[in-house]
């Protein structure tokens, strides 16, 4: 049996945001546990010209949830990117987790060759669904994610490779 879009998509991007939320929930302990300022973790940098935390977790929530919307031919909820907070950001993920659950299989599969536009700074950009979703979302989405955990694990946060990669995907 092949892969299908939906499959492709959808179940790994709720995968890779419930990883998300349990590495923001483990910062959110250390901050406590340390009496650190939370907004010290939450606006850290890898280095000046990089976003901080919350901008890498905006950025992969809206990845996920345009993925999943572009695909499916729907408009995407629009979120203000205004969460700075730990208990903000947690909301921020689980949203776009239940909003990602709202999709079926049948709104996703078959758009493999679907066009789908993005509206860059530079101009606009064409790809068909799977390029969009193997060349652009993934690898972005995982950036983003991966970017996230290393901040934390820079600070100090005590997480392991587990808690990137979860615990065994549902079958």
């Amino acid at each position: 049996m092949s892969i299908t879009m939906y499959h492709a998509s959808v179940p790994v991007l709720v995968r890779g945001l419930a990883n998300l939320q349990t590495i923001i929930g483990k910062a959110q302990a250390h901050a406590a546990e340390k009496q650190i300022d939370p907004s010290v973790l939450t606006g850290a940098r890898l280095f000046p010209d990089m976003l901080p935390l919350a901008r890498q977790i905006h950025i992969a929530t809206d990845t996920a949830k345009g993925c999943a919307a572009r695909l499916a031919g729907v408009d995407a909820p629009k979120f203000e990117d205004v969460e700075v907070s730990f208990d903000d950001l947690h909301a921020r993920i689980q949203k776009t987790i239940d909003y990602l659950n709202t999709f079926k299989p049948e709104q996703i599969d078959g758009s493999e060759g679907k066009t789908i536009t993005l509206k860059m700074r530079s101009g606009p950009i064409e790809f068909t669904g799977q390029d969009y979703l193997l060349a652009f979302v993934l690898p972005n989405f995982y950036f983003h994610v991966t970017t996230a955990y290393d901040i934390l694990r820079h600070n100090g946060v005590e997480l392991g490779k587990l808690d990137y990669l979860g615990g065994k995907p549902n079958a």
